[in-house]
């Protein structure tokens, strides 16, 4: 399998997230790139490819215009304005304000652009979050020229980002501008699997009243565990997507046999959409010692993951989510891709 991956991803190295009221090192790190190469190489997954460079023009297709511009200044715009640290958000328009007015401050225009306040914008991020979907847009490429499987190993991530807004890690949504892209290339319907244990909140936002992208998610119960407001079994897309979206919420602690029934699940509804392509947003965060996750899966499990995608029988592409159990993530996504391969 072609892997896509640049060492520009690793330009943000943030120092500052907010983690059960304490200010942390983020999980989120450059290393993860590192240990999932390493994971690769011991497989005999070595086939590692530089991304071609694509411009502003597929973000602009999935993403707001002024929240990319806000994003491509923020860090500047922070320093300019004399705050210390990383810029992280303290205030949001939530229900008692307004939320038709942009704040001149970069203060008061970060809140309105983040979902949550453990994504601190420093620098780097801009230029990271642009090599990232070089990355997804360069394995997607190979996927649509040649119907092989490709990698791409993504980061930041991607699956938290709505239209107009960044948190979870995520800035740009790499898996909705690869959909989007496929389908500006030709292809009539293209399916979104997210096996992050975090639901994609973003991705569903930005496809949640379309039908040419299906959707589907398996993730924590939102009741239980971040993003909260989104991804409950009773949102299934609206207006002409209403049908074309399928959340399926577990509860903290399953394991592969629950979750693989969920899989089982998902994979059913995308074989009768009539789908031409496959995007996997693979975390592998769902691993038992990942340390902001709450499911059980071993790393003999994400092999059966990989076997059972390729049931599917679709072009498929994969692209990097999470996984924070730094020790371990390179050898699961290894098992992922390898299990695809062989089957």
């Amino acid at each position: 399998m072609r892997l896509y991956h640049s060492e520009k991803t690793k330009a943000r190295r943030a120092q500052t997230e907010l983690h059960d009221g304490a200010l942390v090192t983020p999980y989120e790190c450059p290393e993860r790139v590192d240990l999932v190469l390493e994971g690769l190489r011991a497989q005999g997954l070595v086939e590692v490819h530089e991304p071609d460079e694509y411009g502003l023009e597929p973000v602009l297709a999935v993403h707001d215009r002024d929240y990319v511009a806000f994003l491509a200044d923020c860090w500047e715009q922070w320093q300019a304005e004399g705050h210390a640290g990383e810029a992280i958000p303290n205030i949001w328009p939530a229900r008692s304000m307004r939320a038709d007015r942009l704040p001149a401050s970069i203060a008061g225009r970060l809140g309105y652009y983040a979902l949550a306040c453990e994504t601190s914008i420093c620098p780097g991020t801009f230029e990271a979050a642009m090599a990232s979907k070089d990355v997804a847009l360069s394995a997607l490429e190979r996927v649509l020229a040649s119907g092989e499987p490709a990698f791409g190993l993504c980061r930041p991530p991607g699956h938290h980002a709505a239209s107009d807004q960044f948190g979870g890690y995520c800035f740009f949504n790499n898996a909705a501008i690869a959909a989007q892209r496929a389908l500006d290339a030709g292809r009539r319907r293209v399916a979104v699997l997210d096996v992050d244990f975090h639901h994609g909140n973003g991705t569903q936002q930005i496809f949640y009243a379309r039908d040419d992208v299906l959707v589907a998610s398996i993730h924590g119960d939102p009741a239980q565990t971040f993003p909260y407001f989104l991804g409950y079994a009773d949102e299934r897309g609206e207006g002409r997507g209403r049908g074309c979206n399928l959340n399926l919420p577990l509860p903290q602690g399953s394991g592969f046999a629950r979750w693989a029934e969920a899989l089982d699940e998902a994979l059913a509804w995308i074989a009768e959409g009539d789908c031409e392509l496959l995007v996997v947003s693979l975390g592998v965060d769902t691993y038992a010692g990942d340390p902001i996750s709450a499911f059980c899966l071993a790393s003999e499990d994400f092999p059966e993951v990989g076997r059972r995608l390729a049931g599917l029988g679709l072009p498929t592409l994969f692209l990097l989510e999470g996984g924070y159990a730094v020790a371990e993530i390179g050898t699961n996504v290894a098992g992922v891709l390898r299990g695809f391969e062989r089957a």
